[in-house]
């Protein structure tokens, strides 16, 4: 039995209480939110795995792509992402090799991991078809399913899968947008209903996809194969249309007892992120949503965590309740240990950010705990509270003037010393009133 159909049950599991202690919630309630689907509990599979609650009411979580490709296949380099995005604060990772051997990272990886673990199953599918010689559009239905089992088997805790691309939207795209299909597991399910006049094996047999998932409580992260990879395609036919018929697909997924989150965009101007998380909402009947950025420009190559950290603090305001980092590296390499390390905290400052404005519990109590000694000039406390403390402690510069705690930008003109000095005076003069 899954935990989704434990919490309809009525049932307040270990993990359930685990998940519910973490946010501070009633575990009554948190249970009550995981039968209506708004919920989904994810990292059960793995003894030495954290579970993470995942929608309504909760902390935004944040999570970590890594994994090898064609150009970059060594194992140790992806172990020591791993290791750095969760000493970072990411809340899952998403392993996305393409290269070398794909089943040794991912045993790895899931060996290693102290936090829940995605995959995209066609990925594979496309690399086991070309070590063959083929390519994705020689597969036949039983390759795209037999990895599925295959990583579920293996403890993966959430999968990505495209089953709302279906063929008469990968037509339309085709010739109809700016930027095309820039999902690669859109991409390559795409290619093969092109191909093989057929439709999107996913969708045409979701019911044996659900199979699989509910047997090893696997949550199914429905895939965005049509999201916008420029601002100029944002929220057009094609992305809505698959969002229509993933909203189906959303309630077989729970009637089928398989716990169910949506991914979205993608490349989102900032006036239509309400929009899309309003639609999202309410078309997947408060499903989770997951969400790339969403970019709120085109433009910025190099500086793309920055321009994803700004449209995720607003997604995150109006609904979205899971962020997937952007690095600096996207659209450009296969990011770095670096790069990952500051596509986590880019991310989880959006995450924070939007969890002020939606008012979740305790979320500007954290901000209090910086504030509160730095207004004091207390500067190694509140370094240590902020949300990288490496950084901060690396940055700050303590000024050469005076024998208190000032930094040179401001060194005696400093404004909270000045504070400081005027609330000493005013007490002298006028008491405590």
């Amino acid at each position: 039995m899954t935990e989704y159909q434990k919490a309809m049950n009525g049932e307040i599991t270990t993990s359930l209480k685990e998940v519910a202690k973490n946010e501070g919630m009633d575990p009554e309630k948190l249970r009550r939110l995981v039968a209506e689907g708004r919920v989904i509990l994810t990292g059960t599979a793995r003894e030495h795995c954290g579970v993470i609650g995942i929608g309504e009411g909760l902390t935004t979580k944040v999570n970590a792509n890594i994994g090898t490709s064609p150009d970059h296949d060594d194992v140790d380099i992806e172990l020591e992402k791993l290791r750095v995005v969760i000493e970072a604060g990411a809340d899952a990772v998403m392993d996305l090799s393409t290269g070398g051997d794909i089943d040794l990272v991912r045993k790895k990886i899931l060996k290693e991991s102290t936090v829940p673990v995605g995959t995209v199953p066609v990925y594979q599918v496309a690399v086991e078809a070309a070590k063959r010689g083929e390519g994705i559009t020689d597969c036949k239905v039983d390759h795209f399913f037999e990895v599925i089992e295959r990583q579920a088997i293996e403890g993966v805790d959430f999968m990505t899968v495209h089953c709302g691309l279906v063929a008469r939207l990968s037509r339309e795209v085709a010739k109809s947008r700016l930027a095309g299909v820039v999902s690669r597991g859109g991409s390559l399910l795409m290619q093969w209903m092109a191909r093989n006049g057929e439709e999107n094996p996913y969708f045409e047999h979701f019911d044996r996809l659900l199979d699989i998932l509910e047997k090893y409580d696997v949550s199914l992260s429905l895939g965005d194969g049509l999201r916008p990879g420029a601002v100029a395609d944002s929220t057009d036919r094609a992305q809505i249309g698959e969002l229509l018929v993933i909203g189906d697909l959303v309630k077989r997924a729970r009637d089928r007892g398989v716990s169910v989150f949506v991914e979205g965009p993608g490349h989102v101007p900032l006036n239509e992120i309400h929009t899309n998380m309003l639609i999202q909402k309410k078309v997947c009947e408060n499903a989770p949503f997951y969400v790339l950025g969403p970019i709120v420009t085109d433009v910025a190559p190099g500086y793309d965590h920055i321009t994803a950290a700004i449209g995720g603090a607003v997604a995150a305001w109006h609904g979205a309740d899971f962020l997937c980092y952007v690095t600096p590296a996207e659209h450009l390499r296969l990011p770095s240990i670096k790069d990952a390390r500051e596509g986590v905290i880019a991310t989880r400052i959006a995450a924070h950010a939007g969890d002020i404005a939606k008012g979740i519990p305790g979320a500007s109590g954290w901000d209090n705990s910086v504030s509160i000694p730095r207004a004091k000039l207390e500067w190694k406390k509140s370094i240590e509270k902020s949300i990288d403390p490496q950084k901060a402690e690396s940055l700050y510069d303590k000024s050469s003037g005076g024998d208190d705690e000032l930094c040179t930008m401001c060194g005696e003109f400093c404004a909270i010393r000045g504070t400081m000095r005027s609330r000493e005076d005013y007490e002298k003069r006028y008491g405590d009133s």
